[in-house]
């Protein structure tokens, strides 16, 4: 008897701990292809409810300004980037930036010294790189952002540092063991959602000279085939991070009966390609370079600046803020605007 009450035991807790991965119903099925192609959206009404919660954009700062007065430079020393603002908008914006970045309780001092002109907080010259990097994005990658765009809080959501940031990771202190490098293989990381793929997708296609994103080989050994499958893993890796950082399963780029096919693909893909390339873009160009201005204590282990991915502003959602655009109440952040705007 007792031996049956063990085994029962142990099959329900076997059973509970196989289901313990499985969601609970219900769950919501969108479908994005022809009917028996498996090309459909899982989506769990609980967490999504969790999701929409936390991607709610913040009222905007009011009154919104005009575009009549005397530009910012007339009243302010060292202003470099916002200098096609007038004064309302300036003070407007970096009001608006206090509350997007500076962490709980801080004001204009968490960037700037007592003489506000002055470049001595480290801050405020990030802050100004950051708002070149902004404009950029807005302006030279419509492909990704479209008339959405970005501002500050897309990817700081209030905090000084934003919640999905990465940096080189430094690997295992022993490299070289009996097995090779692993490549953070089987080492399960939330970057790769758990899965045992190699657990830093980000150095090799992200930052620095990106390496090719490729799973298959398009010759036949040995003709130059230099895709190889350590290579398809880091792929694999890269593309389980894209989605779980939009919340979307790989069909809502792929077509699931010809993954590779771009003419089989849907439009979103493209829209993917352009945002790899942008991030690569804000990674290179106005990241990296900060690495001479932060504090030890702002770097990585191996002394790199903290970098941006997918997660960084879309956190678990297909479109940053489900879609929600700050620009219309923030048009300064578009581009360097006109005379005839001003």
């Amino acid at each position: 008897m007792n031996a049956r009450i063990g085994l029962s035991l142990a099959t329900t807790l076997g059973a509970a701990w196989l289901l313990a991965g499985c969601e609970r119903t219900p769950v919501d099925v969108v479908q994005r292809g022809y009917r028996g192609v498996a090309m459909g959206e899982v989506y769990n009404p609980r967490t999504e409810a969790v999701l929409a919660a936390a991607n709610q954009a913040p009222a905007a700062v009011s009154p919104e300004p005009g575009s009549e007065g005397p530009l910012a430079t007339s009243a302010y020393k060292n202003v470099q980037v916002l200098t096609d603002l007038n004064v309302a908008q300036f003070t407007r914006l970096m009001l608006a930036m206090t509350q997007w970045v500076a962490p709980p309780g801080q004001t204009c001092n968490y960037c700037h010294s007592t003489d506000l002109a002055s470049d001595d907080n480290y801050r405020k010259v990030v802050a100004r790189t950051m708002l070149r990097m902004v404009r950029h994005i807005n302006s030279d990658w419509k492909d990704h952002v479209g008339a959405t765009g970005v501002t500050c809080y897309t990817c700081h959501r209030g905090q000084d540092l934003p919640a999905n940031i990465w940096y080189v990771d430094p690997g295992p202190a022993h490299a070289s063991a009996m097995a090779g490098n692993k490549a953070g293989q089987n080492a399960p990381a939330e970057s790769v959602a758990l899965a045992s793929l190699p657990n830093d997708p980000f150095t090799p296609f992200l930052d620095g000279q990106p390496a090719n994103i490729r799973i298959q080989s398009l010759t036949a050994l040995p003709e130059g085939n230099r895709s190889s499958i350590k290579q398809a893993e880091w792929t694999y890796g890269l593309m389980i991070h894209m989605s779980k950082s939009l919340g979307v399963n790989c069909t809502y780029c792929h077509n699931s009966r010809a993954f590779e096919n771009w003419d089989e693909s849907t439009p979103q893909r493209a829209t993917a390609w352009y945002g790899i390339r942008m991030v690569r873009d804000a990674n290179t160009s106005y990241l990296a370079p900060l690495a001479s201005t932060l504090p030890a204590d702002r770097k990585g282990p191996l002394g790199d600046v903290a970098k941006i991915n997918c997660a960084t502003c879309h956190q678990g959602v297909y479109k940053p803020l489900y879609g929600v655009s700050m620009l219309k109440d923030y048009p300064e952040l578009s581009g360097q605007q006109s005379a005839g705007q001003q």
